[in-house]
């Protein structure tokens, strides 16, 4: 729960109030005089409709707060790494590129931060990929920081044709696109008041799209995405991220029954199933048992359960970031990534 005592939130609503002076110039965007003597930039106030409610900005963020890594790195790839107060929840190294910028830019947080912390930088704008970060039992729910004048926002990977209701990690009603995530680019780079920069990385993306599937066919190559946990694994459901990578490659996902985005369930299912391929998550965090790669392989190998399966006896692994297993632009790296495997495989036609 926030903390009405607390200074932090005193100290942004009234910086809100006051309205700061915010020049656009470095972002991309163009000031005019304002009635109070300030300035304005043009296009705003800008309200969006964002997973169900509107949410309104009303000039382009000098001290956001990036509560999710996903949401992080597309904020650094829109080059507005000076503009972001902080960052939280992280479970990989940042994506390769984005070092330096990243390197500037405070973490308060490897995991999920208070609200205090979060509050403590002064945001003007709040962003996360997933709408369990902004809700009870997460770092605080909207409505809480909305209160205070700190516009919210939330990945519409996350709430477009999914069910956060029944707890977990949700379950999709619709099949993931691409389309979501190239719509989160664009309208994060509107919120910033540089558009440009919002179109011209979906193209790369989308090239990048293009190249990875181009000429191949895995329609005969069965996968399975393990995130975490090895006691009650993680794997990917029918629709999400790994979905959308699964799709665009023609191959099978053999839990492709289920659209829970992460449903847990035993080895001895997992063995049944007996997929060609793990593509596994190589964690750098320690929420989970078996976060990194090399623990997965480790208990593949040695279970008796799953060291009989073909993958495992084959050593047929893709190994990818947790991102790259998210509706994130890193869900392309993890197109990639398996379609390399696949051909390396002999997967492939």
């Amino acid at each position: 729960m926030l903390s009405k005592a607390t200074p932090a939130p005193i100290r942004t609503a009234a910086l809100l109030a006051a309205g700061l002076v915010l020049l656009t110039a470095c972002g991309g965007g163009s000031t005019t005089p304002s009635a109070d003597g300030g300035y304005q930039a043009d296009g705003f106030p800008l309200t969006l409709k964002n997973c169900g409610r509107p949410v309104t900005v009303k000039a382009p963020p000098q001290r956001a707060v990036s509560v999710d890594q996903g949401s992080t790195e597309i904020l650094l790839s829109l080059g507005l790494a000076d503009r972001i107060a902080a960052t939280a929840t992280w479970s990989d190294p940042v994506m390769k590129g984005l070092e330096k910028a990243n390197a500037g830019v405070e973490r308060i947080s490897d995991n999920r931060p208070s609200s205090e912390k979060v509050l403590d930088k002064e945001p003007d704008f709040l962003s996360a990929s997933f709408a369990s970060t902004l809700a009870k039992g997460g770092v605080a729910p909207r409505e809480q920081f909305e209160k205070l004048g700190v516009p919210t926002y939330i990945s519409p990977a996350d709430c477009i044709g999914k069910d956060n209701s029944g707890g977990g990690d949700g379950a999709r009603t619709e099949p993931l696109t691409m389309d979501s995530v190239y719509t989160e680019v664009r309208e994060l780079a509107q919120v910033f008041g540089v558009p440009e920069r919002g179109d011209a990385l979906v193209e790369k993306l989308r090239a990048r799209v293009a190249k990875a599937t181009g000429g191949i066919d895995a329609s005969n190559a069965s996968l399975l995405y393990w995130f975490s946990d090895s006691k009650a694994p993680y794997l990917a459901g029918c629709c999400g991220a790994p979905g959308v990578i699964t799709r665009e490659l023609g191959a099978k996902n053999v839990f492709d029954d289920t659209h829970d985005e992460w449903p847990q369930t035993s080895w001895e299912t997992v063995a049944d199933r007996n997929p060609d391929v793990l593509v596994i998550g190589d964690l750098s965090r320690t929420i989970q048992t078996a976060e990194s790669a090399e623990k997965k392989i480790e208990f593949l190998e040695s279970n008796p359960v799953t060291k009989t399966m073909d993958a495992v006896k084959n050593r047929r692994y893709v190994l990818l970031s947790g991102q790259a297993m998210n509706p994130t632009i890193r869900t392309v790296e993890g197109l990639e990534r398996v379609a390399a495997g696949l051909r390396d495989f002999g997967l492939t036609g």
